[in-house]
């Protein structure tokens, strides 16, 4: 397998406030990685410099081969690699269709080629019923799976989730388990951040650690969740990495 991104010590700092600390790690072309660590340790912050919201203070951004560090966010798009947002984003004045075609659009060379396109995914997503609706009128369940149903219509070759699974009953997070593991199925690789370790374990390949900025394990899930560090970080010693 070809890599498809890499981070060389990437550094984020805010009036002096270091938030990212030399973070190096890769990713390859159809993997699916976790992002974990306690909340303030920087994985949003990463996600930031990783799709351009943010341009990391130190470091590179390598992706498919080409450095798009400090690269706009549409660019980083067109490129094949998109993010998701821990607070839903929907365009809440156009409907479920539009939304997703508004992704669509990076690809498609016309208007009727991105409603077909849009209209694939929401089926993969189970939002095809819900396509004419307002987006303002959507459950959270189904603002999450807009969310993602939007990032992927453009396309991808690396789709950054963030925390999608965030307030979703046992039986939605398991539906949502099931749409992470279509995408990945038809060949996207996935960098996800969640909290819920029983879901996140048996659903990654690895598993990268962040603690105040730095990166402080990598490699199998459960041996990570093993490593006094992280459970020391973690949760102050209690880390449970389920079955």
């Amino acid at each position: 397998m070809g890599t498809v991104l890499r981070l060389q010590e990437v550094t984020k700092r805010f009036s002096g406030l270091l938030v990212n600390d030399h973070v190096s790690f890769s990713i390859d072309e159809n993997e699916l990685v976790g992002l974990i660590g306690p909340n303030g340790a920087g994985k949003t912050t990463l996600f930031n410099c990783i799709s351009g919201y943010y341009a990391p203070s130190e470091g590179r951004v390598v992706f498919n081969e080409t450095d798009i560090t400090g690269w706009a966010p549409n660019a980083v798009c067109h490129l094949g690699l998109v993010r998701t947002f821990q607070v839903v984003r929907p365009i809440k004045q156009m409907t479920v269709l539009e939304n997703v075609m508004i992704g669509s659009l990076c690809r498609a060379a016309s208007i009727d080629m991105a409603r077909q396109s849009a209209l694939g995914v929401l089926e993969e997503c189970g939002l095809i019923d819900k396509r004419d609706m307002l987006a303002s009128s959507l459950t959270l369940v189904d603002c999450k799976r807009l969310e993602i149903a939007r990032a992927w219509a453009t396309k991808p070759r690396l789709l950054l989730l963030d925390e999608v699974m965030a307030g979703l009953t046992q039986v939605e997070m398991q539906a949502a388990v099931a749409l992470v593991r279509r995408i990945k199925a038809t060949g996207v690789a996935l960098l996800i951040v969640e909290h819920v370790m029983e879901i996140l374990v048996p659903l990654v390949d690895r598993m990268v650690v962040l603690d105040q900025g730095r990166k402080i394990a990598e490699g199998n899930p459960k041996a990570v969740l093993s490593d006094p560090y992280v459970i020391s970080a973690y949760l102050g010693g209690e880390l449970h990495a389920g079955s």
